[in-house]
């Protein structure tokens, strides 16, 4: 049969199966229907030159799946981090081909969310996650603190931030120094002296204050370890 004269579903699943020639994959890159074109551009076997073209196809999820394939060429990964759609530039984030420089761009993105995505993947380097640590949004800066590859010094300066889930985070991370933990427990909120009760590295004593916390929470926690 004629893969132009199959069902939408038919078409999508050989748009997306690896083992699909390359000629079908061709084929089916200028199909009618958005999801299948997206299968094609998803497809690790789709050529250079297909994942190309659909990275400029009309409908954002198609241009989505060509930022997440890992043929995708860095360059075009470039362009696509200036993406007019939000939702794109954030696939841009996640595909492990994409270059530092393009990442540092993405971190001054205007939507949050790109920013958010960026301070949470275990891909980005430590001076991004540097600047990202003093970023306008809470939510950016709690990923920051809890980020495997965020520097020390900035857990550090972090355990000051204003928003007391930044510090409850910061309080968890194992990395913390054991000096910003004792400066934590008697943090003025309830959740980083909880973060402190659940770090592993919270020396004894301070424990032993903790267990007396005037929050149950916090007490819990010091029981629950």
């Amino acid at each position: 049969m004629n893969v132009k004269e199959m069902i939408v579903g038919a078409r999508i699943g050989v748009a997306k199966n690896p083992n699909t020639p390359v000629d079908v994959l061709v084929t089916l890159s200028s199909d009618i229907d958005y999801d299948v074109r997206g299968g094609v551009a998803r497809n690790p076997n789709t050529p250079v030159e297909i994942l190309v073209t659909l990275s400029t196809d009309e409908d954002s999820k198609v241009r989505r799946d060509v930022a997440l394939n890992p043929n995708t060429p860095v360059d075009m990964l470039a362009k696509l981090s200036t993406d007019s759609d939000r939702e794109v530039r954030r696939y841009v984030i996640k595909n492990p081909n994409t270059s530092v420089d393009v990442l540092v761009q993405l971190s001054a993105d205007d939507h949050y969310v790109v920013r958010y995505d960026l301070a949470k993947s275990r891909n980005t380097p430590a001076d991004i996650l540097v600047k990202l640590a003093t970023d306008i949004d809470y939510d950016v800066r709690r990923e920051v603190a809890q980020n495997p590859n965020t520097p020390v010094n900035v857990l550090v300066s972090l355990s000051t931030d204003e928003d007391n889930v930044v510090r409850r985070i910061v309080a968890r991370n194992r990395r913390t120094p054991v000096e910003i933990l004792i400066q934590l427990s008697t943090d003025a909120h309830y959740y980083p002296r909880q973060g402190v009760a659940e770090n592993a590295n919270t020396p004894v004593d301070v424990l032993a204050v903790l267990s007396t916390d005037s929050n149950a929470r916090v007490r819990d926690a010091v029981v629950n370890r």
